[in-house]
């Protein structure tokens, strides 16, 4: 985080330290992406060093090729690996099998740089991570699961409340609780967050999605449960008028625009953080 803030900052100033000059990220896609393939690749770019972006389907893991195979072979070509799996195991595999770096730009279980982003920005807003309470409405999906672990990680209280049936699928960690009704839940809250409630590869079950959701929208009413101050959060992309209502997107409380622009800081700092010899010191 500290490294994350230090590299945004130089950006804001026009620098651009050439941290990773003549390393190369490889970036496989096995699921639509649009911040986490221009995030990585423009951070990459401005640390000095280059991304190559793969196409799942290229490559064909686990049906052209063996995973370990491919695993191996991009280890001798490149200097980190970012994969954007539609399965966690697939992630896994690769990363056994890898004598580099391997990110997880999102599996169907986890979301780990978006949560980090997501946390910069509440730590940029909030300026501490003391008394905060994050307050998660929706499908207890992979950013769900990511932000449950690093907010027990740095003893955020963090309550998630969904239908029955779409509780988070991991073991529940210190510093988290889970409420079944949505008033309760977000009295008292700093942070509001919610994310579509049809991830990608559930587009079949919409229809039920819509059905089992329609009392968790995030409106400008629900909000007034929450502190005056809450801040509203969703890891994009939207569906106004499902999850969240346009209002609440375009208020005062939305930083949705923040926490996009924070992958960029972040992600850089984990691609130095994995792949520059010796580290980076942050005083």
């Amino acid at each position: 985080m500290d490294l994350a803030r230090h590299l945004k900052g130089q950006v804001k100033k026009g620098h651009y330290p050439p941290l990773l000059k003549g390393k190369t990220l490889a970036m496989i896609f096995e699921k639509p992406s649009n911040r986490t393939r221009v995030s990585f690749e423009v951070g990459m770019f401005q640390l000095g060093g280059m991304a190559i972006p793969i196409q799942g389907s290229e490559i064909g893991m686990g049906i052209r090729e063996p995973i370990p195979d491919v695993s191996r072979t991009l280890c001798r070509y490149v200097d980190g690996i970012m994969i954007r799996a539609k399965s966690h195991t697939t992630l896994e595999v690769f990363a056994e099998n890898a004598t580099k770096p391997v990110i997880n730009g999102l599996s169907d279980t986890f979301h780990p740089c978006q949560a980090m982003a997501d946390i910069m920005t509440i730590q940029e807003k909030k300026k501490s991570f003391e008394k905060i309470t994050l307050c998660y409405i929706g499908d207890g999906n992979n950013v769900c699961h990511s932000l449950m672990e690093l907010c027990s990680l740095l003893n955020i209280s963090m309550v998630v409340t969904c239908p029955k049936g779409y509780e988070p699928s991991i073991a529940i960690p210190p510093y988290v609780t889970l409420e079944s009704n949505v008033k309760k839940s977000i009295q008292g809250a700093d942070v509001v967050y919610t994310d579509v409630w049809t991830s990608m590869g559930q587009e079949e079950e919409r229809i039920n999605h819509l059905r089992d959701f329609k009392e968790y929208t995030v409106s400008l009413d629900l909000l007034k449960y929450a502190k005056p101050d809450v801040l509203f959060m969703h890891c994009l992309p939207a569906k106004r008028g499902e999850e969240v209502t346009d209002n609440v997107m375009e208020s005062r409380y939305s930083v949705v625009f923040d926490q996009a622009e924070n992958r960029l800081h972040v992600q850089k700092a984990i691609l130095v953080t994995l792949m520059k010899e010796g580290g980076v010191y942050v005083d």
